[in-house]
């Protein structure tokens, strides 16, 4: 994607009014063009393949192929296409069920347009938008899961790792957590390389989920 170039969406919600009305809210925000409409999981996998879209807008609850479905689908077929949840739910199956999938933003219903706009663009970027009350369930989730204390697993991470991987959950690019933690931009690629290999990461973005998962993102 060029900086000049509109970042594609396609948009996947069984009830048409719902879809259609966000497509139309959607083409009226700078920088997003809607390029396919999906009525189910099994078609929005379809419209990805065949349009090749920068950004997924997925509902969970649809027919023949669910959202956390077509989202993993998606992610391993389609890995530069990234998926944002809009939903009625946000119950930790659903926000948990879609992040492992592979969804990098999390929204329910009540998002306001800026709000859904924002996740779009930050998501086209690699960046996780997740809607307050998920972040709350989310490190609700992660705090119930902690191990005891004194109990290391192989994927613990260093004080300083941990201090990057909040710093890139929330956003920032590796120049900006180099001047955050006053090191080079070389210190920070290292321990972004490190938390990759312990978290099992193939990139920024599923560090971000492991970052929200994990309970290393704050709000």
């Amino acid at each position: 994607m060029t900086p000049d170039e509109p970042v594609h969406v396609v948009v996947a919600d069984d009830q048409s009014a719902v879809r259609e009305g966000l497509a139309l809210l959607l083409d009226t925000l700078p920088g997003i063009q809607v390029v396919g409409q999906a009525a189910d999981g099994e078609a929005a996998v379809e419209r990805v393949a065949e349009l090749r879209p920068h950004v997924v807008l997925m509902d969970l609850t649809m027919p023949r192929c669910d959202g956390v479905t077509a989202t993993r689908l998606i992610t391993e077929r389609h890995p530069g296409t990234r998926v944002v949840v809009l939903t009625t739910y946000a119950d930790d199956e659903s926000i948990l069920g879609a992040l492992q999938a592979g969804a990098l933003g999390y929204l329910t219903k009540d998002a306001t347009r800026a709000e859904i706009g924002r996740a779009v663009l930050a998501a086209a970027a690699g960046q996780a938008i997740l809607d307050p009350q998920v972040q709350q369930r989310l490190l609700l989730a992660a705090s119930r899961a902690a191990p005891a204390p004194g109990v290391e697993s192989p994927e613990d991470l260093t004080p300083r790792e941990a201090e990057v991987l909040r710093l890139i959950a929330a956003g920032q690019s590796n120049r900006e957590i180099a001047r955050t933690l006053f090191v080079s931009e070389g210190t920070v690629k290292t321990h972004i390389n490190r938390i990759f290999a312990k978290t099992g990461s193939r990139d920024r973005a599923q560090a971000i989920r492991y970052a929200y998962t994990h309970g290393y993102a704050t709000t």
